[in-house]
């Protein structure tokens, strides 16, 4: 039979997440229902499609219309997640998909179409893998071994969270992870997204995620919001307040993520994704992480430029000052609207 195309639907989506964890590229990001938690939480309208051949998954990809005032009109794959793409099994899946992919930017007057490959592809299309890095590493089953692979300097960090006394706890509850985390990139100069988006998560993914949240004397300092796919742990969206700087919060919290996924049969810890030259990237490469660079490949069309959203961009450098100097309360109110076209 010829190959053809298929919008994603509700039936379809077993067999679609179970062709992406059959694939080796296949992320925790592909699973079919991102398209769900990205048109509820932001009304971006998605276009899953999936390429099928004699009754079987062939190829699929996870396409979002993230159309902003502020930020223009782009389709993405997949926004709000750090991987994504065309995941195909063979050549001619691939190009039916992103051939469709180009025939819906014209459709919709979109500027550009943005894969966000974690690996290299081999295609025409524009890359840019000088911005965004991931950090990937094994890991042991065992806490002996994973403690001793953490370099000498952040290992003593880790054991000063421990000897500070600090407790992490595993749960579901969304609500002071999000106050944690919109302190955090308060702080950074970032709008923060809408707490409801959390709750979306985990209503999404409560089979595969947790929070762990790292109290201090029984006050909450660091939390951070987990997903698991496969053998894999991806510690996502987190933060921490200054006594969690203080006292190695984070430090700990990170540990105590890696210990628990350990425990649970995980072997690879995704530290995600970050900019070069970042306080983040600093942190992440201090666990003996190795940064891999991304490979984001875009088609524009005619005139168009690659999207630049990024903070590092020079033109928001007076927009992320003001941002850092807001009340709390301010920006978390005025975050969201924002927030959602910054996928």
């Amino acid at each position: 039979m010829a190959l053809r195309l298929r919008p994603l639907e509700e039936a379809s989506a077993p067999a679609w997440d179970a062709f992406v964890a059959a694939m080796a590229r296949g992320t925790f990001f592909h699973r079919a229902a991102w398209s769900r938690v990205i048109e509820t939480a932001f009304g971006h309208r998605c276009h899953y499609v999936f390429a099928e051949q004699d009754g079987a998954i062939t190829g699929v990809l996870p396409l979002a219309h993230v159309r902003t005032m502020l930020f223009g009109n782009t389709l993405v794959s997949t926004p709000f997640c750090v991987y994504g793409g065309t995941l195909a099994a063979d050549r001619e899946a691939a190009l039916a998909l992103e051939a469709h992919a180009d025939d819906l930017r014209k459709k919709l007057g979109a500027s550009a179409i943005e894969m966000r490959d974690r690996q290299p592809v081999d295609s025409d299309w524009l890359v840019r893998d000088d911005l965004y890095v991931t950090f990937r590493k094994s890991i042991a089953g065992d806490d002996e071994s994973n403690m001793k692979a953490i370099p000498r300097k952040q290992r003593a960090m880790v054991r000063k969270g421990i000897q500070n006394r600090l407790v992490a706890h595993c749960h579901n509850d969304v609500t002071v992870l999000h106050r944690l985390y919109a302190e955090s990139v308060r702080n950074l100069g970032t709008p923060v997204y809408a707490r409801r988006y959390f709750s979306i998560l985990q209503q999404a993914f409560g089979d595969c995620s947790d929070v762990v949240t790292v109290t201090d004397a029984e006050q909450p300092i660091a939390s951070v919001m987990n997903f698991y796919f496969r053998d894999e742990v991806l510690p996502y969206y987190g933060g921490g307040t200054a006594q969690a700087r203080q006292r190695a919060g984070n430090d700990f919290m990170y540990w105590e993520v890696m210990r628990r996924a350990a425990a649970r049969g995980c072997r690879l810890f995704d530290f995600g994704r970050s900019k070069q030259g970042t306080g983040s990237f600093a942190f992440k490469h201090n666990w003996g992480f190795q940064p891999e660079p991304l490979h984001y490949r875009y088609h524009l069309a005619s005139g168009a430029a690659i999207p630049d959203h990024n903070p590092l961009n020079p033109r928001y450098r007076l927009f992320i000052a003001a941002w850092k100097r807001l009340p709390l309360a301010v920006a978390n109110r005025l975050g969201p609207p924002i927030a959602r076209g910054l996928g």
